[in-house]
């Protein structure tokens, strides 16, 4: 018979905030970040993954590569001048600002049932009957199972013949009464936008990032997170003035 594993210690990692010294208790770490490679998912009209070896062991005595990419590819992080001229880029982030609480809501069953899928206001208070108020100040994780589409581009765009993409996104409802009555830090998700593929004005993402909240989009691994009690440390390119960042995304489970 397998023994179960059983971890009694639980580390503590310490980091200031503005707030006062705080501490993250954790039982296990888990990447929400999908490995970059040349044939990942990508916008249509959106740069491509180029991976190119400048230097080899047979002659130069050690490997390197340049890469290039653009900065709302893979797993990463929109900033507000993506959709606000003039707004800060992806480097005006306090450090501060990009560890914080996360929870997940789960609406497999609803994308399941309707690509098109938004979360809606009242798939977000139905999770909170079941879960408890959303924390202030937590980032909020919508987790569509559209992360084990990650390897067939067409399915996880959802194209049709006249070109319209069909992924689960939140409403700008949502978006809207978790910025004003919950005052979320932002939103994520494991599709390629927080707006669902239809919508072409892009409500959620104008909405969290006129507040310079957090906009994560393509993560992964959603699955191995409770609703709540994770917290998450994001980890940006500090590009000057850049419109977003490809990001690795840390997720400390207690």
């Amino acid at each position: 018979m397998r023994t179960p594993f059983v971890l009694f210690a639980f580390a503590l990692l310490p980091f200031a905030l503005a707030q006062g010294p705080k501490t993250i208790e954790f039982s296990r770490v888990v990447d929400l970040s999908h490995t970059i490679s040349g044939n990942i998912p990508l916008w249509p009209g959106d740069p491509p993954v180029e991976l190119e070896a400048v230097a080899q062991f047979d002659p130069d005595g050690y490997y390197l590569r340049r890469f290039s990419m653009g900065e709302h590819s893979a797993t990463h992080m929109n900033a507000p001048n993506s959709f606000h001229d003039g707004a800060h880029g992806i480097d005006g982030y306090e450090p501060d600002s990009l560890v914080v609480p996360a929870v997940v809501v789960d609406v497999r069953a609803q994308a399941d049932a309707d690509p098109d899928h938004q979360v809606s206001v009242a798939d977000l208070k139905a999770w909170e009957e079941e879960h408890g108020r959303i924390p202030e100040g937590a980032v909020v994780l919508a987790f569509t199972g559209w992360q084990e589409l990650w390897g067939d581009a067409g399915a996880f765009f959802g194209e049709d013949a006249d070109g319209n993409m069909h992924f689960p996104g939140f409403s700008g409802e949502a978006a809207a009464f978790l910025l004003e009555e919950r005052s979320a830090a932002g939103v994520g998700i494991d599709t390629h936008g927080v707006d669902q593929g239809l919508d072409e004005e892009y409500a959620v993402n104008t909405q969290v990032l006129a507040v310079n909240g957090i906009v994560l989009e393509n993560l992964t691994n959603l699955d191995q997170l409770p609703a709540v009690g994770t917290t998450i440390a994001i980890g940006i390119l500090r590009l000057e003035e850049g419109s977003g960042s490809p990001v690795s995304v840390l997720a400390f489970v207690p």
